[in-house]
Formats: structure tokens, C-alpha cells, sequence
């Protein structure tokens, strides 16, 4: 495993945290050009009672604002989930250069599990993908996270 992708996971999972904290699904997100990083964000829709405040969303909204155009090329976004469908359509349509994937998202994802929106030929943009990074822990993370939910849910039954 490359050792930046690591240092840069861990950055994105670091964000995830801050989504766990407000009882949020845990995903969190950084973009990087050049070494540093431009654009956080981290999981905030029932917080903000919004759709799209998703992790990537976020941090290509202040990535964008950093570079001054909505153009990201040269970036590579780090997250902890695989991509949602509108994600990953705001990753494509950013023009993205890499995407660098923690856990996989069989149910929803769009980085290759359900449909790969990233590496479609048919649109005017495809980034590179790389998967798996820091898996256990993002996967360990979101497992915490919804056995704690459930044993909730179960609490509040009773």
C-alpha cells in the first residue's frame, strides 16, 4: 500500500469521526493536490437536514472554492465509503484525477459495486480508482456504527 494514500486515509477517516461524534453514518472525505490537502468533509445529512451534504460533496464544494474553479484536476479525493450514485457524478463532472477508496458499499456504491460511474467510457471523464485502502478500519468503523444503531433502536423498543 502506498504510504501517502495511507497518510491521506487516515486524514479522511479522521473527518469520518467527526460524523460519528454527531451520530451521523460515519464517512469522511479530503481531496489532496499537490501533497496538501484542499477540501474536507464529512457526513452531515441528518444533521443539516439535507441530501447532499455527503462527505465528497462537501469537500469538492471548498476544494473548488481553494483552487477557484470547479475543475479538480491534478486532485485526488480520499474517502472512507464508496461513492454514492450522486457522489461519484460530482466526482466524474469535477474531473477528478483519482479516486482512492477505503470500504466498499455493496448496497449503494458507485466506484464499482453497484455500477462504476467513475470509469464509465461512454462520459467525458474517467478517474483513476483504488480501493481498499485502510479497509479494516473503515469498515470497522461503519460496522461500530450501525450495531450501535441497532442496539439503540432495540433500547428505545423496549
Amino acid at each position: 500500500m502506498d504510504s501517502m494514500d495511507e497518510k491521506f486515509m487516515k486524514e479522511a477517516i479522521r473527518q469520518a469521526r467527526k460524523a460519528y461524534a454527531l451520530n451521523e453514518t460515519p464517512i469522511g472525505c479530503v481531496i489532496v493536490y499537490e501533497g496538501k490537502i484542499i477540501g474536507r468533509g464529512y457526513n452531515r445529512r441528518n444533521t443539516d437536514k439535507n441530501t447532499l451534504a455527503h462527505a465528497e460533496i462537501t469537500a469538492i464544494r471548498k476544494a473548488s472554492r481553494k483552487i477557484g474553479d470547479w475543475r479538480l484536476e491534478g486532485c485526488t479525493l480520499y474517502v472512507t465509503l464508496e461513492p454514492c450514485p450522486m457522489c461519484a457524478g460530482a466526482i466524474v463532472q469535477s474531473r477528478m484525477d483519482r479516486v482512492v477508496v477505503g470500504c466498499m458499499n455493496p448496497k449503494a456504491g458507485c466506484a464499482g459495486s453497484v455500477l462504476n460511474v467513475l470509469q464509465t467510457e461512454g462520459f467525458n471523464h474517467q478517474t483513476e480508482l483504488t480501493t481498499g485502502v485502510c479497509q479494516e478500519e473503515c469498515s470497522g468503523m461503519m460496522k461500530s456504527f450501525f450495531k450501535e444503531l441497532r442496539q439503540a433502536k432495540k433500547k428505545k423498543g423496549n
